[in-house]
């Protein structure tokens, strides 16, 4: 097939990559001449484990191209996804500006039948929007489909290749065909291709995420009452997760979610819901726990220093908001610099990836070196803040000699409790309230 990818952000860069890996035609549109430019050249624009391999294979195949002009290949396309952002207003609502204003752009050039694809996130009656804003320009056949992105950042390429589901939301036989015929390469393995009506399709992508959400923020409050009583979190979570009803995935304590998804996508629920007179209280609470939760180490630092960081040198592992990534939107480490420097801390921080996007952000407010001891060589004390795997194992004697002071706030619960403790290091985590080992 020949398609069209609006959009080369983070969704419409591994979306329009991976289509292209299974032999479609593929051409990725940018209104962003710099970044069209760095494509073309063969240079990536984001950081995504394998993505690459596949990206410059289908470069150099001629499968995957690059414009910034849609209007050079709408005529041969069958198919065009709209991976366009969808960055949450002052009241949490989804800004559709970039999509309708694209659908606008696409009734006027249309000449024939495409099928119009919403692979951005987007609010319960987007796919009604876009219709509109197409035929108020072209009264010829088209069909607008809602298919949700389930892409786990740093696992990207997996999941589009392998999906545990694929849900594309369509009443239209035409649309449905064609959308299946695509997407068949992607489910030899019988996992499902689930079709619905497009409203439900795009209810769907909230509800999953805000649901994962309400899993982090419920074991982060679980954490804090397992630090209450003398309970260990840890302990708590192997229990529960051994029940199939809930499953292990998503109960691991920590100073909070962050990314492009999560917050974005509980606050548009949120928002929705009210529009539609309704208050979605459980989630208010997931968000209010999160945003509590990304700075619960900082009573723990100020408590070991006596409540004054003036002058301290804090190392910081980790910026990205999850490993295997360079994203750093909405990054629990970004609060903890933010409060560590208004207290009067330095930060050196090293992340494997995150470092060059978080120097655009804050400058040279904080101190950035090229690996993990440099971070920690005279430092006061090290907070973890992501839990990349090259921190999980790290060489403890070399640690010992560079610290000042063998302490560690660790928000991502990466060590053993027993093991620091053994090692003489000053050490907490979250939720830990005995240091003891699962036995399972």
């Amino acid at each position: 097939m020949k398609i069209a990818v609006i959009g080369t952000g983070y969704v419409g860069l591994v979306s329009g990559t991976c289509f292209a890996e299974t032999g479609n035609k593929v051409t990725c549109v940018d209104i962003d001449v710099n970044k069209v430019n760095k494509l073309r050249n063969g240079e990536m624009t984001i950081y995504e484990p394998g993505l690459d391999v596949l990206f410059h294979r289908n470069i150099k195949e001629n499968r995957l191209f690059f414009t910034t002009e849609i209007e050079e290949v709408i005529d041969e396309v069958s198919i065009i996804f709209l991976a366009l952002p969808t960055p949450p207003g002052e009241d949490g609502s989804a800004d559709l500006s970039y999509v309708l204003g694209v659908a606008d752009q696409l009734g006027k050039m249309m000449k024939e039948y495409k099928v119009i694809v919403d692979k951005s996130t987007v609010p319960v009656g987007t796919a009604d929007r876009v219709r509109e804003a197409i035929a108020a320009n072209y009264n010829g056949e088209f069909d607008v489909v809602s298919n949700p992105e389930f892409l786990r950042e740093g696992m990207a390429v997996e999941d589009f290749m392998k999906p545990d589901r694929v849900v594309i939301g369509t009443e239209s036989p035409r649309a449905r065909k064609l959308m299946g015929e695509l997407y068949g390469p992607y489910v030899r393995q019988g996992n499902p291709v689930i079709y619905m009506d497009e409203r439900s399709a795009e209810l769907t992508k909230y509800a999953a995420n805000s649901f994962l959400a309400t899993k982090i923020s419920f074991m982060n409050e679980i954490a804090r009452v397992c630090e209450l009583t003398g309970a260990d979190v840890d302990m708590v979570r192997i229990g529960m997760g051994s029940d199939p009803r809930i499953g292990k995935r998503f109960l691991f304590p920590g100073i909070g979610y962050g990314g492009s998804c999560f917050p974005k996508d509980v606050k548009a629920l949120i928002r929705s819901a009210r529009q539609n007179g309704y208050d979605f209280e459980i989630l208010n609470a997931v968000e209010k726990v999160n945003e509590l939760q990304k700075v619960i180490i900082i009573p723990k630092i100020r408590r070991y220093f006596n409540n004054d960081l003036r002058g301290k040198k804090i190392a910081l592992w980790g910026l990205a908001f999850k490993p295997n990534t360079d994203d750093i939107r909405e990054a629990p480490a970004l609060n903890l610099i933010e409060v560590l420097l208004k207290e009067g801390a330095e930060i050196v921080a090293f992340d494997p990836e995150a470092m060059n996007n978080v120097k655009e952000l804050l400058g040279d407010t904080i101190t950035y070196v090229d690996n993990m001891y440099d971070a920690i060589e005279g430092a006061d004390c090290l907070v973890i803040a992501t839990e990349w795997s090259e921190f999980r194992n790290p060489n403890f004697e070399r640690m010992s000699e560079a610290l000042r002071s063998k302490t560690i706030f660790d928000g991502r619960n990466v060590f053993d409790s027993e093991k620091m403790a053994e090692l003489g290091y000053h050490y907490e985590s979250i939720g830990r309230g005995h240091a003891l080992t699962a036995e399972i």
